[in-house]
């Protein structure tokens, strides 16, 4: 195995364990959490939340937790997946199992964690996160999988160019 497949599955594991810390926070936690994230969205884009009222503020948060929620979910298995992906690619393989493997990885610890989440208050494990977890882990070792098929085709073009 390679350097980097070692270095990915460090990091993977080490990714696995802040989902997992993520995942155990409270409901209560959570929601605190997404509406920060909520009220910076709207300082940062919409010019004159500022001199909004309070209130309003509180409620522009409030209406785009489910989407910060949401997008968060893709996107850190996304990650997940681009780190598991990294830990077992290999040019030996076949494309399928390069892709196949990663996710069904990934994809069976998004579901661990959604069963987690059924034993933390106030927190629910819902199918349908999974099945966006997934997607975002697919996404995440497609990625992996391109530059990796890039970086190959380019070295094996400059190997022909230099071979003549």
């Amino acid at each position: 195995m390679k350097k980097r497949n070692y270095i990915c599955g460090t990091l993977a594991v080490v990714w696995m364990i802040i989902i997992f810390s993520f995942s155990a926070r409270t409901s209560d936690v959570s929601t605190n959490d997404s509406n920060r994230i909520g009220l910076l969205i709207g300082k940062t884009f919409i010019h004159e939340f500022n001199e909004w009222e309070e209130e309003k503020q509180i409620e522009f948060a409030k209406k785009i937790d489910h989407p910060i929620r949401k997008t968060a979910h893709a996107m850190e298995y996304a990650v997940l997946g681009a780190l598991v992906a990294g830990t077992f690619i290999t040019l030996k393989r076949t494309m399928a199992s390069r892709i196949l493997i990663p996710w069904l990885i990934a994809t069976i610890y998004a579901a661990s964690d959604e069963f987690h989440q059924l034993f933390v208050a106030g927190r629910s494990g819902q199918v349908s996160d999974v099945m966006l977890d997934s997607t975002g882990v697919m996404a995440g070792v497609l990625i992996i999988v391109f530059i990796l098929w890039k970086k190959e085709k380019y070295s094996n073009s400059r190997m022909h160019f230099n071979s003549f």
